[in-house]
């Protein structure tokens, strides 16, 4: 392994001087330019023998990390006139084959600089730009006669009564370009607009001030509501040629917008998981996506499949430990492989092997008295993970998104229906967090 390099950028936010040359490379060795990104795809470039520069974030970086990556150059990489000049200089000092990153912050300027170097087809930016801006996503979907639900920019209080009077309540808004379910309302009438309107103008312009302080709220879009149950579809795509690895189902509720669990394979019959399949595949060549991994949520709805959102990076939320446990597919190992000709592409979708759940744990709002039955869970065999990241003291706040969840268990099992009745049994029965309840608590579901 290489000298680990770690610079951060002047206070002053002036760049750096050039990194100093760490000894070549072995011939034939290739190197990958990493935006962002968690410890397993480092992890991966690890095992591969794969040079990695690492251009992390600096509320992102760990302490595997500084160990692990060859070069660890800590910038907001989320501006462009900050990380543009140190990749130009880490590309002229160490030579880059890839560009790459597998998480939603870092696909635009991994895009962007790949599209500079001139190491992608020159779209690669265009492409994760209509991807993580959900109004480019609609325009570009109903400009190629793809189906959509109706779809307008928020443009002052105004709007929010011409789009209801025009598609009907409810109606949803979100943010265009954030996750995680952060800032997701649902006007139910006319009577609503106004706290709707009240809560987009508190949040609009600023930071995420929920799980990750990465992305900013630049904007609001209005959709018809989408009805029917949700999943999602995990694929890979090989120069234009879509692979889905699994469809997930999710758990999800009408009262808020947290996901509460996610179950693969799907309990689907032949025709609807058909439908579904197609209808992504159809959507991502629309997108214009050619390579890499790929997270698309999806309705069955009164009018058909309907994509949500979508992604040109892995599902999170436990989704790939869930795939990887029920198909045997490293999705992490093809993102990071593929793009430096690293691994053979997915012939055809694989077969289900078993069956892996996800639930998380909710208590009704209040404060923590005590927590217990995490490491028993934790120890158990057909446990892949759990973990509770709430203690005695801290706050139980009212169910509104993703942030709110209290944590989670992910089990394996021989089929979906038993994997889940083992997860649910487990969030529920064996997990303990005791809560003194709030005074004058909103109603919250209890798990």
């Amino acid at each position: 392994m290489t000298t680990t390099e770690h610079i951060a950028p002047a206070p002053s936010s002036v760049p750096v001087p050039v990194p100093v040359p760490v000894p070549a490379a072995p011939t034939g060795r290739k190197t990958v330019l990493l935006i962002g990104g968690v410890d397993a795809h480092v992890e991966r470039y690890v095992a591969l023998g794969v040079t990695t520069v690492l251009i992390q974030h600096p509320d992102k970086v760990t302490e595997y990390q500084t160990r692990a990556a060859d070069v660890l150059l800590v910038v907001d990489y989320t501006d462009w006139d900050t990380v543009r000049p140190f990749a130009e200089a880490a590309r002229a000092v160490y030579g880059v084959d890839a560009v790459v990153s597998l998480t939603e912050p870092g696909v635009t300027p991994a895009g962007r600089l790949g599209d500079l170097f001139g190491l992608t087809d020159g779209r690669r930016h265009e492409v994760s730009r209509r991807m993580r801006d959900k109004s480019l996503m609609r325009r570009h979907l109903a400009e190629n006669g793809l189906p959509v639900p109706h779809a307008a920019l928020v443009e002052g209080r105004e709007s929010l009564d011409a789009f209801g009077e025009r598609v009907g309540y409810p109606f949803i808004v979100k943010p265009v370009s954030t996750t995680a379910g952060f800032g997701l309302l649902r006007a139910e009438s006319r009577a609503d607009l106004d706290r709707v309107w009240a809560r987009i103008r508190e949040m609009d312009g600023g930071r995420t001030d929920r799980g990750s302080t990465m992305f900013t709220v630049d904007g609001f879009l209005m959709e018809s509501y989408i009805d029917g149950p949700e999943f999602s579809v995990e694929a890979l795509s090989f120069a234009g040629r879509h692979v889905v690895v699994a469809v997930t189902e999710k758990l999800t509720s009408e009262e808020h917008f947290a996901e509460l669990g996610h179950a693969v394979p799907a309990r689907l019959d032949a025709g609807d998981r058909t439908a579904l399949t197609d209808a992504v595949e159809e959507f991502l060549t629309g997108m214009g996506v050619t390579d890499g991994p790929s997270h698309t949520e999806i309705r069955l709805s009164s009018r058909g499949p309907l994509v949500i959102e979508s992604h040109n990076r892995l599902g999170g939320d436990n989704i790939v430990e869930l795939v990887e446990a029920a198909y045997g597919i490293d999705m992490i190992a093809y993102g990071t492989a593929w793009p430096l000709g690293l691994v053979e592409p997915l012939a055809a979708s694989p077969e289900p092997k078993g069956s892996a759940v996800m639930r998380v744990v909710l208590r009704e709002p209040g404060t923590v008295t005590a927590v217990a039955g995490i490491d028993e869970v934790r120890a158990r065999p057909d446990v892949l993970a759990a973990q509770v990241n709430v203690g005695p003291g801290d706050t139980v706040r009212p169910l509104r998104d993703n942030w709110d969840r209290l944590g989670s268990v992910v089990v394996t099992a021989a089929d979906t229906d038993s994997a889940v009745a083992l997860c649910e049994r487990l969030v529920r029965e064996s997990i303990r967090i005791d809560v003194e309840p709030a005074a004058a608590a909103a109603p919250a579901l209890a798990a």
